[in-house]
């Protein structure tokens, strides 16, 4: 067997805690991912992992070899691939998570402009409004909205996501356009409770936050149903200003207290910390943050 084939199942089988997981993320069967492993451990005569029933657990010394097999993992594919780049161009799959309406509003669309001029790469979308275990799932390179609080994990900024207050005008008719923060108590908001504090919307002018609790009805965890309540009328809706860019251009939306601007919330794009980022991947993150300037859509 080839070793860095072994190294390859130990390292999926031990960052996952299960063969199932790392025979997932390599894309091999359950059995050859165990077969491998077990052809390392009897060709460095010790034993890697504990096996239990539920869980697969590492020894001291599968624990030494995890700390130092990724980097080397990772030079080695760095190394192949820049041979092979240099003279064919970028291939393989990009594995990739995004949240929902964003990923559909934008990263899906960039990904296709950067495939345009990288045609033997494979591009493997995961959209899901959690934060995705990078290692567990396999995941290359995560697009996020929001700082993370996860540790190991490195991030570079694409730019800050404008959130503001929105309505129809047939709503505005029917109930009074607000004026002043003070007039939003008698009015209806239509919650994302993707945000951390769904109710509680934080507005600024002349350099002061000024925060205001909101109730309403509707409570959903997209964006984009935020957008068509709001275009039905029934309520107020704080969303980012990308999730609504059509229906604001052709008037079926309009801010409210346009004066008062909405939360400024980073967008990242994210990566495991302590391994050497593929060129593919560093060419993708380039990519996206020349695109996302351009494209205006933040």
């Amino acid at each position: 067997m080839d070793i860095t084939d072994e190294l390859r199942a130990f390292v999926a089988t031990a960052q996952t805690g299960s063969f199932t997981a790392a025979a997932g993320q390599l894309g091999v069967s359950n059995r050859l991912t165990s077969k491998y492993v077990a052809a390392l451990e009897a060709r460095l005569g010790v034993r890697l992992l504990q096996r239990t029933t539920r869980r697969v657990g590492l020894t001291p010394a599968g624990e030494d070899l995890l700390a130092r097999a990724p980097a080397l993992l990772d030079d080695l594919d760095e190394l192949l691939a820049g041979v092979s780049e240099d003279s064919h161009g970028f291939s393989g799959v990009i594995r990739i998570s995004a949240p929902v309406t964003f990923g559909e509003e934008y990263v899906t669309g960039m990904l296709d402009r950067f495939a345009a001029g990288n045609l033997r790469l494979t591009f493997d979308l995961r959209l899901d409004d959690r934060y995705v275990d990078l290692a567990s799932e396999g995941i290359d390179l995560a697009f996020r909205v929001g700082v993370s609080d996860t540790l190991s994990i490195k991030a570079r900024k694409l730019g800050m996501m404008r959130v503001m207050m929105v309505a129809s005008p047939a709503y505005l008719a029917a109930t009074g356009r607000p004026e002043r923060p003070e007039d939003l108590a008698g009015h209806s908001c239509i919650v994302d409770s993707n945000r951390r504090q769904p109710r509680r919307w934080l507005l600024h002018r002349d350099g002061q936050e000024v925060p205001v609790s909101m109730d309403g009805r509707f409570i959903v965890n997209s964006a984009r149903a935020v957008c068509q309540l709001a275009l039905a009328g029934r309520g107020i809706a704080f969303l980012p200003r990308f999730a609504a860019r059509e229906e604001l251009a052709d008037g079926r939306l309009v801010p409210v207290l346009p004066d008062h601007a909405g939360e400024e919330i980073p967008v990242s794009a994210v990566y495991l910390e302590g391994r050497q980022l593929p060129r593919k991947i560093r060419a993708l993150i380039d990519f996206a943050v020349r695109d996302i300037a351009q494209a205006d859509i933040l």
